[in-house]
């Protein structure tokens, strides 16, 4: 089937009323086998049309890798509002290239394969804008295919937006090399003086406000001060970085943000698009923040195939585990039935994983519990398809990357 958001109707908010919810997609999905992933069409709207809202005006590209199905990609990117991928890896850009225009590799790439089909194709690097940090990364490409026997290849400068906080030091993720306006502009003039390379974009994203919850209920305080603090700072610093690359290269965009922090990012005068993906699907990681409350649209179910004890339900699998730091936080939380936990010892198993609570007791074998991921692009990675459920109906499924026979990262 065509995911079709625009005929989705979400004038309620039925994610609001768990028990019900949960029951309507459970028999949805009633005959079918095995562990499932399922995508709510309506959760998903919901969610798509909040970001539009949210980034107020400001169009939105849309993060590839917090989706991972290209029929997903296309539905939301037919929303007005939308505009571009941020892809994640080279080999994964060409492919979508295949069927759209306007693509931004969010990440350096050292792929030599994937550069030498971009070089070999006029009309993949006219749709394609990689990123780059350090003139080294130019060199490979040139190592790999000379700028005479090859088509001008569009770049964009990914600046450091994290913040180097007084007496407390760096304050973000670890990324670009590039950090204060005369760094970039010394980074862009060297571009700009490149032959076979047009300098096109700036992407700053500020992971220390968008990627951090400030509703968590565990340093909330603290967090919220250091967002403030960060988000004047970056204010200043990314208005001076745009200034000064303006006189050297003619930007077609200026990138910023996440699905965290789309009002603070778009309110900003000299981005000219934001980024968002996570919010989309949902993942339990986005829902410790204040301005926004995303609705469960991803989840899987797994079944129960043994009782070890009145108390406890196991389920088959469960171990998906998403990318980060080895905490809690990045296991798939137990949403339904309500109150199930995992055993500490054991957490969420490859093969197995103990639930805890008086819910177990009412499971029996056969029955299904219903998990969320704690990230929103990640469970793709795990199965080859989502089915698609609208209200208590199954209406078509979706192929994911891996369905399509694509593993990039």
């Amino acid at each position: 089937m065509s995911l079709d958001l625009l005929s989705t109707s979400a004038a309620t908010k039925p994610w609001d009323h768990p028990a019900s919810y949960w029951d309507a997609m459970s028999h949805a999905l009633a005959d079918a086998s095995g562990p499932i992933a399922a995508i709510n069409a309506e959760a998903l709207r919901y969610n798509a049309l909040d970001l539009v809202v949210r980034a107020g005006g400001v169009p939105i590209r849309v993060a590839s890798k917090s989706v991972r199905v290209r029929e997903v990609l296309d539905a939301v990117l037919a929303l007005p509002g939308y505009q571009g991928v941020l892809a994640f890896t080279l080999p994964e850009a060409l492919w979508l290239a295949e069927t759209m225009d306007d693509i931004v590799l969010g990440y350096p790439t050292a792929d030599r394969a994937a550069i030498a089909a971009l070089a070999a194709d006029e009309a993949a690097a006219s749709r394609i804008t990689l990123m780059v940090d350090d003139l080294a990364q130019l060199d490979l490409v040139d190592a790999v295919a000379a700028p005479g026997a090859r088509p001008e290849i569009r770049v964009a400068i990914d600046a450091d937006a994290s913040w180097r906080a007084p007496a407390l030091g760096h304050i973000g993720v670890l990324r670009s090399p590039v950090h204060e306006a005369a760094e970039v502009a010394a980074l862009a003039r060297s571009i700009a003086a490149r032959p076979g390379f047009r300098l096109v974009g700036l992407m700053m994203y500020e992971a220390q406000i968008a990627g951090q919850g400030d509703a968590t209920g565990s340093g909330d305080a603290v967090i919220r001060w250091m967002q403030r603090r960060s988000a004047a700072e970056l204010l200043d610093r990314r208005s001076a970085i745009v200034a000064s690359l303006r006189d050297i290269a003619p930007l077609e965009f200026v990138n910023g943000g996440g699905t965290g922090s789309l009002e603070l990012t778009a309110s900003d005068q000299s981005v000219t698009e934001v980024t968002a993906g996570s919010g989309l699907l949902a993942g339990h990681l986005f829902d410790g923040y204040r301005a926004f409350h995303p609705a469960p649209a991803a989840a899987f179910a797994l079944e129960v195939v043994r009782k070890p004890a009145p108390e406890v339900a196991t389920v088959l699998g469960g171990g998906w585990i998403a990318s980060g730091p080895a905490l809690e936080s990045r296991q798939p939380r137990a949403v339904w039935p309500a109150g199930l936990r995992m055993a500490p010892r054991e957490g969420a198993g490859e093969v197995q994983t103990p639930l805890r609570g008086d819910a177990a007791r009412d499971l029996h074998v056969g029955d299904r519990v219903w998990f969320r991921h704690s990230k929103s692009g990640e469970l793709a990675e795990r199965v080859d398809r989502y089915h698609l459920v609208d209200g208590a109906t199954r209406v078509g499924e979706v192929a994911t990357y891996r369905g399509e026979g694509k593993a990039f990262l």
